[in-house]
């Protein structure tokens, strides 16, 4: 702004107003769109993990900080606000009816939001209510049990499940028709079991079942190998059975058997990812997006992604508009093969 000294004088109050506006106005149009898109992402922002703290949203919101960070040092970190309620279905409704977003803040999914919201359990809303920016990696299921449990190998598991399916108490983030109570369901309907008699305990979040599992509360955890590992990695005593990866990871899980390899054809990868509100301004989307691609491409991102126990799958743009379609699709089969009603017709 101008010293007082070079306002004119002559102009009534109204008129020095409306010339001052003009002036800002004029300001903001010669810095042009492309300089508020690389402001956008460098303003502070906060990461919004829609489940309690030590699950794979957490380490979503984690990663995506780092990931920014190493290429953008002066990026503020993200700051990782928790919204629990219905593995992420309150924070995708408040982004959806506008409570909740803005040109800062990011919300973590994973695939199985997007197979909530292929049957409708994230409410009312088409998936064009929200923007999607990038996915960071994926992850794969995993089949793990405690320390001390009778049940050595994958087998056994299955052994138990053909003799009595009640007897066996599965546990992890999600309710009925979630990613995790689906590989529960797909490694019972393996056994040769209805999946309608499955004991299944649900919790908000992965780290939330891992406490179960430690305390004796659930049987069989089928969440992600990455939540999995961080949890084994802070003492929690945990026996890994089987990773649900088309072939043997590489890394710390390297010695661990697929669920193939075992006889059980059940694969489930966990792609990881970031999403904003649609009505966030186009040029924040852009910012973040080309943020993200950047980090994404970045030559130490493969290491970065192995840290959090994840493997590179970077998408953006129409590629990432695709995948989430194609998936959205392949979910929407998947329930209803599994007898799963959709509640809602999404767009």
């Amino acid at each position: 702004m101008p010293p007082a000294s070079h306002l004119p004088h002559a102009l009534p109050r109204r008129s020095a107003l409306q010339w001052l506006a003009a002036l800002a106005s004029a300001s903001a149009a010669a810095r042009g769109p492309g300089a508020w898109a690389a402001d956008a992402s460098l303003e502070p922002a906060e990461c919004i993990a829609p489940s309690r703290p030590g699950g794979g949203f957490d380490l979503t919101c984690g990663l995506a900080t780092q990931a920014v960070q190493s290429v953008r040092p002066a990026q503020p970190p993200l700051r990782t606000r928790y919204l629990p309620g219905g593995i992420g279905a309150v924070a995708f409704d408040q982004v959806a009816t506008g409570r909740l977003g803005g040109p800062g803040t990011l919300v973590a999914f994973s695939s199985g939001s997007l197979l909530n919201i292929a049957q409708g359990r994230f409410g009312p809303h088409p998936v064009s209510a929200v923007r999607w920016i990038a996915t960071l990696g994926t992850d794969y299921g995993v089949v793990a049990v405690h320390r001390d449990a009778p049940h050595q190998r994958l087998r056994d598991v299955v052994a138990a499940l053909r003799k009595d399916p009640t007897q066996v108490v599965f546990g992890a983030g999600g309710t009925l028709g979630s990613q995790d109570w689906m590989k529960a369901a797909l490694l019972v309907r393996a056994a040769g079991q209805d999946p309608k008699r499955m004991r299944f305990v649900s919790f908000e979040g992965g780290g939330e079942a891992l406490k179960a599992l430690r305390g004796g509360h659930i049987g069989v955890f089928t969440g992600d190998a990455a939540e999995a590992r961080q949890a084994l990695d802070k003492g929690v005593p945990l026996r890994f059975l089987a990773v649900l990866a088309q072939a043997r990871l590489p890394g710390a899980l390297a010695d661990l058997p697929t669920a193939r390899e075992q006889g059980i054809d059940l694969v489930w990868p966990t792609v990881r990812g970031l999403y904003m509100a649609a009505s966030a301004p186009d040029a924040a989307v852009r910012a973040w997006v080309a943020a993200f691609s950047e980090a994404l491409a970045a030559p130490g991102y493969a290491a970065l992604c192995s840290q959090h126990g994840l493997y590179p799958f970077a998408r953006t743009g129409a590629a990432l508009e695709d995948f989430v379609q194609r998936s959205l699709s392949d979910y929407r089969k998947l329930a209803q093969d599994l007898g799963l009603r959709a509640w809602a017709r999404q767009g």
